[in-house]
């Protein structure tokens, strides 16, 4: 097989897996989605038809089925990153004499982290089944945009309460259904969102903890060697002063470890942290994912209205009671007596 099957093959692999990672998020007709889709099929021509269908099986078993690889993934990445820290920042830092309290302060925010982690994959997310749909759908009322009533889900066989979604992972109905969390393997719904919340939150902090202690650890290993204060000859015989790309070299060179486990939590807090800033947007505003990806399609406004010429839809959340009322839903969802008082 020459390379340009080969590259084929890996651009066919990697279009295909943004196309189904698109149609996991529920964006079925971005732009991205059917620009995939059409490169995806202008490169089937090119691509076996068996090696097509192996792969979209594996694939769909992959982001489409409940799949402990996720998981499998996420222990692994957490153990490389507390090896390297055990074993390396850890021991240099004591040796440095950092408080041990410090030190220890990952391992303390890894157990929650573990916990919450073990409480948001097993608990029931909200499960709709016939014996409590009666109740369930009792504690929303439907705001007739992006939940209308009488909507009856073709698997399970019950109409949808409002704010419920029907998940082709569990192939179930949840209840008050955020979205699918495959590093966790369950769905986040009413009754686990708080333990998603904080799993998520905890995590972030993880990451910034062991991200601070080791860029302390490299910044004191600098003060320490009085490099800032020295020169360095280049190839051509010149001398320089020490800049901060020649530290970095350095230190890559010293702990390439070390520093490449620091980029990537870095990069970890980064994206974790914007997640976080997101989950509390839909927290403070008593909102779940799906609802703020539904909702964009009709825009933002304080009131619901419906324009005679167009009849366009302006979306408006009902469900908002004010920041600490929303907050405390996460926590505590209500139940149905709640709903009437």
């Amino acid at each position: 097989m020459d390379f340009l099957t080969l590259f084929l093959i890996y651009l066919w692999f990697i279009l295909t897996t943004i196309a189904l990672l698109c149609v996991c998020l529920g964006r079925k007709e971005s732009f991205l989605t059917r620009s995939v889709n059409g490169a995806s099929q202008v490169l089937s021509f090119v691509i076996p038809t068996q090696l097509q269908r192996v792969t979209q099986r594996a694939l769909h078993r992959l982001f489409h089925t409940r799949s402990c690889l996720f998981v499998a993934l996420h222990v692994a990445l957490q153990a490389a990153v507390y090896g390297e820290y055990t074993w390396e920042v850890f021991v240099y830092c004591w040796e440095l004499q950092f408080h041990l309290l410090l030190l220890l302060l990952p391992y303390l925010l890894l157990a929650g982290n573990m916990g919450c982690f073990i409480l948001c994959s097993r608990a029931n997310p909200g499960i709709i089944t016939k014996s409590n749909h009666a109740s369930l759908v009792k504690i929303y009322a439907y705001d007739g945009v992006l939940f209308q009533k009488g909507v009856v889900c073709p698997t399970c066989n019950m109409e949808k309460p409002a704010r419920s979604k029907h998940c082709s992972f569990c192939s179930t109905c949840v209840h008050r259904f955020d979205h699918h969390c495959v590093w966790v393997n369950n769905c986040i719904g009413a009754f686990n969102a708080k333990y998603f919340f904080l799993y998520l939150f905890s995590l972030a902090a993880t990451a910034a903890a062991i991200a601070t202690i080791t860029a302390a650890f490299l910044i004191q290993v600098v003060l320490l060697s009085n490099m800032m204060h020295g020169s360095y000859i280049d190839e051509q015989g010149q001398e320089h002063a020490v800049e901060i790309l020649f530290l970095v070299q350095h230190l890559f060179l010293t702990f390439p470890r070390v520093v490449f486990m620091l980029g990537f939590v870095i990069l970890l807090t980064l994206v974790l942290g914007a997640y976080c800033c997101f989950n509390l947007y839909l927290a403070l505003t008593n909102q779940t994912s799906n609802e703020w990806y539904k909702s964009r399609r009709y825009g933002c406004s304080r009131r619901l209205t419906l324009q005679p010429h167009d009849r366009q839809v302006v979306y408006k959340n009902i469900y908002s009671k004010g920041v600490w009322m929303n907050l405390k839903e996460i926590f505590k969802p209500p139940t149905v007596l709640e709903r009437k008082k």
